[in-house]
This record gives structure tokens, C-alpha cells and sequence, in this order.
């Protein structure tokens, strides 16, 4: 919803039809002639925007810009000026000024710009948003989503937590299987005993079954010293196996007798250990599938799967993608307000992501890098080749195309690039460009830039 705007300029044709203007786009819009009837609007009335010129009949506006930062620091501030120079942009820009027009200027100059401080606002406002959905959601630690599968997830986690039984994760690669385990552990009665990991995937049998169950100094060429397996490391605590589905049959035997009778021999070794531990593993393929074509063990499969947790993969909730950027972004770039362009995002959306989350934050730390100290991140700086293939306009076909659709085309593409290099900034644009800021409004809205 837009909100409220304070106009102050001693020229009475400005005050009038930029405010016209500013309420027939759907503003609230107060006026005044001078910086003390502005401050007096100030005191009574909550404004999102104070557009302010510089030189006014009873004061300096760069002083009355000052006072509003210090008193109002969240209401934002345009400078307008008919005695522009560089000093005085850059003094204006340091002192919190959100933007900085010269006179004469184009009403929907400033529209433009009040558009941005909207659009900001709405993204601060949802990233507040997120972080209370985060805080209310605590103990899950960065499984984040709003979409019902998760919601649901959050609330089967929260459940079987409080329980003893032991849980096979299943999902995707990259879907969140290993914060799954560590939520269930945090918010379990074992959360201050450890919380041990492996990925059974990355040894080999000789080697999972030295790290599972340790063993004793001697017990073959190499063990100069007792060592502890992750079994007697986890004691008291929970133990997460990943890629369950990786145990060989003579591992499979030796990891069901330490679920039924909780207790094991280290190699090389007679004396037996006994263990307190829960154990919930992940897989990212199908187990039952496994147990028919004879690959793993029918009675420890129902051993791990008592309580089963599903993890859909990202593009079954993609309602989920806009929170998931917002809590990278907050990630990589903290303390900063970006966000990505309406094109960029679309693209997003509609990108399937097969490796899931794992591959989104992949992609939002390589963008960022690339966008540099772009607050504004448009579709060209975004680093996945499967959404963004890298092509050039002579590439695309071109020797097909009339030669003045040829020449608009590569007229197009540079105006995406300078305005995504500006930040949408028009005045800056027009004059890289070397043209008016009327022609540019003309290019932009004739191929829907703007």
C-alpha cells in the first residue's frame, strides 16, 4: 500500500502538479513553502518519503535533511535542486539522502524513484517477516520453508524429536537431509550429549567398519593406538548415517545386531562395548526398492524406517524459493538490502533445480559475487548456465533477422546492461548513454523496460 508523502519547494507550480501527480499515482500527498510548516506536518503525521528542495525561504534544505535523519531515521529523503552541482549531490548522498533530481525533471522521475523506496520498504518489511518465522521456528535450525510439505515436515520433526525411535530421512540430494537429523537431535532430550555424523558413501567397507565401531592398538598393520568408533563417540547421544543405502551386506548384519542389542566389539577386540544411542539415517534412494532387488537387508531396513520423514525436492515448493533467496542473501550479503529484479526472479521460479537447495544457494553465492555492489540484481549477472545460458546477440540467429530488428535488438540488450549497471538509476543512464532523459524514457517504455 503506498503511503504518505511530505512535498516541500517554494515553487508553487511544482508543489501542484507534482502533487497532482504524486496522488493520481496513489499517494497521500502534504505540501509546504517553507522547512518550519514542513517540520510542524513532521511532528503530527508518519511519512515514507520527504521530498525537499535545497534552497527555501527560511532555511537550508540540507540542514532540514540532517534534522530528519537524526529524528526520523526510517522516513526516506529525495533532494531536488535547481542549482545542482556534483559537491552538492555528494554532500546530499552522505548526509542519508535516498536520491538526488535536478530541476528540471520529469514528474515520473520521481515516481520512479518513490516506486524504489517501495519496493524497499516491502522487502525490509518481509525480511522482518522472515526473521520472526525463523525465531518462531527455532530448534530447526536453516530448514527453512513456508509451504505446507514443510510446514508439515517442521511439525513431524517437532514430534518425533520427543521420541526414541530411530528415523530414516529420504530425499534428494541437496534437499536438507542432514539439517533434517540435526533438528530432530537439537530438539531431542539427547541435545547436550553429541551428535555424531558419517557418510557411509565415502569409505570403503574395511575402512566404514574401522570408523563405525573403532578398534583396538595391534589389531592390524597401522593401528599403533586404541581408537574409538563413531558408536562409542555418539554414546548417550544420536548418530546420523548418511547414504545409508551405501553398506555393504557384512556391515549391514554387523549394524543391525549394535540396533538390537546395543552393544558391539571393537576390531581386534573381545571385550564388549555397550552403547545409548539413536540413530536416524538418510538416503536419497528408494530403500524398499533396495530390500526386493536383494541389496539390503529386509529386518534392518524396519529398523531404521520406525518413523519415516520425506523431504520433497525444491521444485515441488517452489512457493518456497523467495524465502529461501531472502535467508541467502541475508547469508552472503548481511546487513544489506538486495534483491533480485522481476525477470531474474521469474527465472528463478521457473528453474526445476535438480540438485535443490544445495545447487539455489550455489547459484545465489556465485550471483552475488558476480553482481558485485549491485543492490538491484538483474538475469544477466545470475551464474547458473542451465538457467542463463551465456549467448550473444550475433549468436541468437541474428543473421535471420531484417537489419534494423537487428540493430533494435542490440539497441535493447544495452539498455538491460546500463540500466542493470545503474541500478535503474535514469538520470545516470541517460547521460552514459549520451542521449536525453526524455529519448530514454521513450526507449525504455518502447521495449517494456520500464
Amino acid at each position: 500500500m503506498k503511503k504518505r508523502i511530505l512535498l516541500i519547494d517554494d515553487e508553487i507550480s511544482i508543489l501542484t502538479t507534482l502533487s497532482d501527480q504524486l496522488k493520481a499515482s496513489g499517494y497521500t500527498v502534504d505540501t509546504a513553502q517553507q522547512i518550519q510548516t514542513g517540520l510542524a506536518y513532521l511532528r503530527s503525521n508518519d511519512y515514507e518519503c520527504i521530498i525537499s528542495d535545497i534552497r527555501l525561504p527560511d532555511g537550508n534544505g540540507m540542514e532540514l535533511l540532517e534534522e530528519i535523519k537524526r529524528n526520523y531515521p526510517e522516513t526516506q529523503v529525495v533532494v531536488i535542486t535547481g542549482y545542482g552541482t556534483v559537491e552538492s549531490a555528494v554532500s546530499a548522498m552522505k548526509a542519508g539522502a535516498f536520491d538526488y533530481v535536478v530541476k528540471p525533471f520529469y514528474n515520473e522521475e520521481i515516481i520512479c524513484i518513490l516506486d524504489r523506496i517501495n519496493e524497499i520498504h516491502a522487502l525490509r518489511t518481509e525480511n522482518q517477516r522472515l526473521k520472526e518465522e525463523i525465531k518462531k521456528r527455532s530448534g530447526l535450525g536453516r530448514l527453512i520453508g513456508n509451504s505446507k510439505q514443510m510446514r508439515d515436515i517442521a511439525d513431524l520433526i517437532h514430534t518425533v524429536a520427543k521420541s526414541e525411535a530411530n528415523v530414516l530421512i529420504t530425499g534428494e540430494s541437496g534437499t536438507g537431509k542432514e539439517l533434517v537429523a540435526d533438528a530432530i537431535h537439537s530438539l531431542s532430550t539427547r541435545s547436550t550429549k553429541p551428535f555424531v555424523k558419517m557418510n557411509c558413501e565415502v569409505f570403503t567397507r574395511s575402512l566404514l567398519e574401522d570408523e563405525l565401531f573403532g578398534h583396538e592398538k595391534g589389531s592390524y598393520t597401522g593401528a599403533l593406538k586404541c581408537k574409538q568408533g563413531r558408536f562409542e563417540k555418539a554414546d548417550g547421544g544420536s548418530l546420523f548415517l548418511d547414504d545409508i543405502d551405501d553398506l555393504d551386506p557384512q556391515t549391514q548384519v554387523k549394524l543391525l545386531r549394535v540396533i538390537q542389542e546395543r552393544e558391539f566389539e571393537r576390531i581386534g577386540g573381545e571385550k564388549t562395548i555397550k552403547v545409548d544411542i539413536r540413530i536416524i539415517s538418510a538416503t536419497k534412494t528408494d530403500l524398499r526398492q533396495a530390500v526386493a532387488q536383494g541389496l539390503f537387508r529386509e529386518d534392518l531396513f524396519y529398523r531404521l524406517n520406525v518413523v519415516p520423514v520425506k523431504l520433497p525436492p525444491l521444485r515441488d515448493r517452489r512457493e518456497d524459493i523467495p524465502l529461501l533467496i531472502e535467508h541467502f542473501l541475508n547469508i552472503y550479503r548481511p546487513d544489506e538490502t538486495i534483491r533480485f529484479d522481476s525477470k531474474a526472479m521469474n527465472l528463478l521460479l521457473a528453474y526445476d533445480w535438480p540438485g535443490n537447495v544445495r545447487e539455489l544457494e550455489n547459484t545465489i553465492q556465485g550471483t552475488l559475487a558476480v553482481a558485485g555492489n549491485s543492490r538491484i540484481i538483474g538475469a544477466r549477472y545470475i551464474t547458473n548456465e542451465a538457467i542463463n545460458p551465456i549467448t550473444k546477440p550475433h549468436e541468437q540467429s541474428s543473421y535471420s533477422l531484417a537489419l534494423d530488428e537487428y540493430i533494435q535488438l542490440c539497441e535493447k540488450k544495452h539498455l538491460e546492461t546500463v540500466m542493470a549497471f545503474v541500478n535503474g538509476h535514469r538520470i545516470k543512464a541517460a547521460d552514459m548513454l549520451k542521449i536525453s532523459r526524455k529519448s530514454l524514457w521513450s526507449k525504455l517504455k518502447k521495449y517494456g523496460l520500464d
